[in-house]
Formats: C-alpha cells, structure tokens, sequence
C-alpha cells in the first residue's frame, strides 16, 4: 500500500462530489459565541432541545457546532438551506438525509472527540468515520477482551508498551468506522471482526467471520486528522479518490491506506 500526503484545503464555492469520489471534512468545534449563536438558528427544535440536555456549557457549544457544521456542509452540497435540511435513522441510529434530500444519493457520516470532529461524504455508497484523542484509560485491557477479537489482543499485547495506547484507539476507530459504515451498530458483535492495528501499518479489513466478501467490499483508511488524534475512514468499494477539506481554513492532514 501507498502512504499518501497532502493538504487540508479550503473548500471551493460551488461543492459537489461524484460517485467515484470521498470527500471528508475536518472542523473545530470550538467557535466563537456569535458563531455557535449563527448555527444554533439553523437547527431544528428537536436539535435544539437537545442541545439544552448539555449540563457544561462547552459541552452545549459543541454540540450545536457539530449539528450547525453538518447543516452548513450538507446544505451546501444540495445548494439547500442548512435550516431545511431534515434527518431521519436507520434501524440501528444511522444518520441519513430524509426526503425530499434524501433522494439524491448523498451519503455522509460524523465523529467527533473532544473539540475536533470529521465528516465524511460521498454519493451512493456507504460511508463510516471514526475519531478519538488518545488518552491513557485505566480499564483499556478489559475493554479490548471485551470487545476486540483474540487475533486483535494478541496483536496489541505484542506492541511495545509505550505504542499500546495508540494501539488501542487505532484498533477501536478502525472498528468503528466499519461498524458505522455498515450501519448495524451493536447488533454486530465487535469481536466477529479484525482490523490491523499497529500504529504506523497499513488499515486493513482483515477478516469478518461468516462473510468473507466483506473484506473485499469494504476499504479502510487511516487519517490523521491531528496530532494527539486518530481516525479511520471505512468506504463501501474501491476505485475513488479522496479530498479532503477543512472548515473553513486549511492545515496539514497525512493519510495511510
């Protein structure tokens, strides 16, 4: 596989993506006040209901920054108001556009960790993204026996021990953005899977037990998306190409497949 480098860009006026293109975004969720205000208008009551369930008040931010960002990013796609747009989920809590939106093909997914948050986009086909910050976790080796496959514990008990925590949150975005691709949730059992974890090696689908078409349906990529970040990207097919965009300005990104 080819390590490939590039830029954040800034996004063009006029947006659009194809069918054999990928787009995924990276904004900061930590806005100024009369910007959080901007967006908060263009959410729904439901959206801003929740938005009030938030007990800290940078938790409440975020939230509408994230929300308001997917309206902005989606709307401008469709070339409709971001207020407009309406959401609706599939059986297991996946996010889709509800029609008449929704008829036009475009497919998006969210993640988002502390004050970064990803989304990626494409058209007809489906699409999941991951991100966390890395951090110690005290109980990080009962979750993996938990929820990561033996073939996924073995590997990350061979990292040495100053790489088991990237280890850790590699393996878990890896998992999750196939998960979220997939759109099952935790009606699939995260042990009947196994990515590549090894901070610094290739994203790879490795196996998934029952369905071996699987592993040549889905593509699975790395992004950094910052430093103290991981991210992983999980495509339905191959034979697209990747942009990437930040809201609103550029920075450097690095990506692995």
């Amino acid at each position: 596989m080819t390590t490939l480098d590039g830029l954040w860009n800034a996004p063009p006026a006029d947006m659009a993506v194809s069918n054999d293109e990928v787009h995924v975004w990276r904004a900061s969720l930590d806005l100024a006040e009369s910007e959080v205000q901007r967006l908060a208008q263009t959410l729904s009551a439901d959206e801003r209901t929740r938005s009030e369930r938030f007990y800290f008040e940078r938790d409440r931010q975020r939230f509408i920054a994230g929300r308001g960002m997917l309206r902005q990013i989606l709307g401008r796609y469709l070339g409709i108001d971001p207020s407009r747009l309406r959401f609706g989920y599939g059986a297991h809590g996946k996010p889709a556009l509800a029609e008449p939106a929704g008829e036009r093909g475009l497919r998006f997914n969210v993640s988002h960790s502390q004050g970064l948050a990803l989304y990626a986009v494409t058209c007809n086909r489906e699409v999941g993204v991951d991100l966390e910050r890395v951090r110690p976790i005290s109980n990080a080796d009962r979750i993996a026996e938990r929820f990561f496959s033996s073939q996924e514990n073995a590997a990350l008990r061979a990292l040495p021990a100053n790489l088991k925590c990237e280890g850790f949150f590699t393996c878990w975005t890896r998992k999750e953005a196939y998960i979220k691709a997939r759109g099952d949730g935790l009606s699939f059992s995260l042990d009947q899977f196994d990515v590549s974890l090894a901070p610094g090696a290739p994203a790879a689908l490795l196996d998934v037990r029952g369905h071996p078409q699987e592993v040549s349906r889905w593509s699975l990529l790395e992004l950094i998306a910052g430093s103290g970040y991981v991210a992983a990207l999980a495509v339905e097919g191959h034979h697209w190409r990747l942009k990437c965009w930040q809201w609103p300005e550029g920075g450097l990104y690095r990506l692995r497949n």
